[in-house]
């Protein structure tokens, strides 16, 4: 008997490793996920380390300074605000392109996504080009005799790009959630006298309340962490001071901030589990869908509407960057900053590398978590979603301190930026896997082991072929989300490793606008593909369209 075998003996009598079907838990696969979800829980302890390096007195100094405090009150404003305006937006657009007789329900219902392509950063430099101060509309109103038009930056400026940029999570999970929904419920409420109003409160509403729940929360975290954004709208909140204080050696202060903001996730977490876990089930379905609600009058609003968002989120923003393609001048050309090729291989080969990194990380936790359910594999699975809830701010600082403190020879390399990028968007990858071996028979690998294969075998022969869509969609995943990173990719690149993003984010500082122009678009066609991917893992928005007409 092999020494792992005496260990899976030990376990299994111990009862530690006894999944909820009674099978034992495999040692090696439960060690080598264990390693895994440490691996990526390290980071975290780094900031620790960091920030009990200040010392209690000093921190609560630093942290009860008014300019903490503000940072403080700016993020959970902004939090809030963008999260509110996103579900305002997002619930009825839903509504809209499900329930009721919207003209050309299918063109808006993929129009209204598409802004999900469209990273922040990117946006917010194209909205300043054209509504700031020296941008587009400044330009056509002066021939006007209008000198001057309200700010675009701060904290308005900041909420209404992300808004714009992010409502589509909310949109999504509402329409999964209705899509999901049993439409005879509200007729029932209706043959009780209620209007349709009523009933979509008292019935409707509570049904849908986790998929508007889990919306938001990717909204909030979202605009929690986004570090490009409230950077171009000049609007301090933590991931601009954290930046700056570590730029400008208050390291201690950079500590302390990442701490807080991990805490006010942590809090926003948390909210929304409780508001996702309610008393009501959710997705309540199968009977089908019923007739729609005839909107009437209310028709030409609601296009008017759906047609006004389409136009800010998607069509100013795209048409900005072709606009900068053939414009010149001041502010489009020149400044040194000549765009090279090399930077979008930079982009694609890191990318690339963190995707297959992130592959074979996901595969062992992923099929742990699927096969073998108990306390331990939820454990060991929810850990890997801790990277993609800690701001990438957060993250970068951490191996910076790591890299820089304890590991030289990997500060600013390849390796460490891949790593950081695994930790982020490690998640992607585990969850469309674990999907895929949810939907495998285990009766056909049980087969292949009465066959005499051995449970490696039997994985690689029977399982892997089954799953191996699934896998290459979260492989593709973390490819195309790694190329839209900024604030890590910012803080770990090696020097002199330029990619789509720094390139962007040095003529963005430099103001010459002309030069972002073809990285940026590269990005949103990499992000477009992320879309279709999107898309397909969801079962496509145009055949759930389909199916709720038929």
């Amino acid at each position: 008997m092999t020494v792992l075998d005496r260990l899976e003996d030990y376990v299994a009598r111990a009862g530690v490793g006894v999944a909820e079907d009674g099978d034992s838990l495999p040692v090696g696969l439960t060690l080598l996920s264990a390693g895994i979800a440490v691996a990526v829980l390290s980071p975290l302890l780094w900031i620790f380390l960091r920030a009990a390096d200040v010392g209690v007195e000093s921190s609560v100094r630093l942290l009860a300074r008014s300019s903490t405090v503000d940072i403080l009150v700016n993020s959970v404003a902004l939090v809030t605000a963008v999260t509110v305006a996103s579900v305002l937006l997002g619930v009825p657009l839903a509504v809209l392109t499900v329930e009721t007789d919207l003209p050309f329900r299918r063109f808006w219902t993929v129009a209204l996504a598409l802004p999900l392509v469209v990273p922040s950063y990117i946006g917010a430099f194209a909205f300043v080009s054209a509504f700031g101060p020296r941008g587009t509309l400044a330009d056509a109103l002066a021939g006007f005799g209008i000198e001057s038009i309200p700010t675009i930056y701060g904290f308005q400026g900041a909420a209404l790009v992300l808004t714009l940029f992010v409502y589509p999570y909310v949109f999504l999970t509402t329409r999964a959630s209705l899509l999901s929904f049993d439409g005879r419920l509200v007729e029932a409420a209706r043959t009780l006298n209620h209007s349709r109003w009523a009933a979509f409160k008292r019935v409707t509403l509570p049904q849908i309340a986790p998929g508007i729940a889990a919306g938001a929360l990717l909204v909030a975290l979202y605009t929690l962490s986004d570090f490009g954004t409230p950077n171009i709208m000049r609007f301090n909140v933590f991931t601009q001071a954290i930046y700056v204080e570590f730029n400008t050696f208050g390291r201690d202060t950079a500590a302390l901030l990442s701490l807080e903001l991990l805490a006010v996730t942590a809090v926003i977490v948390a909210l929304e589990s409780r508001i996702g876990d309610g008393d009501s089930e959710s997705y309540a379905g199968g009977g089908g869908r019923t007739t729609r609600t005839p909107l009437g009058a209310w028709k030409l609003p609601a296009l008017l509407f759906c047609a006004t968002v389409v136009t800010l989120a998607l069509v100013v923003p795209v048409g900005v960057l072709f606009m900068w393609l053939t414009r010149s001048g001041p502010g489009y050309a020149g400044g040194g900053f000549a765009f090279e090729w090399a930077y979008g291989w930079n982009s694609t080969y890191v990318s690339l590398l963190a995707a297959a990194v992130a592959t074979l990380a996901a595969v062992p936790v992923a099929y742990l978590a699927a096969r073998y359910r108990s306390v331990v594999t939820a454990l060991l699975d929810r850990a890997t979603y801790v990277g993609y809830a800690t701001p990438g701010i957060v993250l970068g600082i951490a191996l910076v301190y790591f890299g820089s403190s304890y590991a030289p020879a990997v500060y600013q390399t390849v390796p460490l930026l891949v790593f950081a990028y695994v930790v982020r968007f490690l998640p992607q990858a585990v969850g469309t896997t674990r999907s895929s071996v949810l939907q495998v028979d285990a009766k056909l690998t049980e087969a292949a082991r009465t066959l005499g294969r051995t449970p490696g075998a039997a994985f690689r022969k029977v399982t892997l072929p089954l799953i191996a869509p699934g896998v290459i969609a979260g492989a593709a995943l973390v490819f195309l989300t790694a190329m839209k990173e900024l604030p890590a990719t910012l803080l770990l690149r090696p020097t002199g490793f330029e990619t789509l993003v720094t390139y962007i984010w040095s003529v963005q500082e430099a103001g010459y606008y002309g030069q972002a122009a073809v990285p940026a678009l590269m990005l949103v066609g990499v992000s477009a593909l992320s879309m279709v991917i999107l898309l397909k893992q969801d079962g496509s928005l145009i055949t759930q369209e389909a199916r709720s007409d038929e």
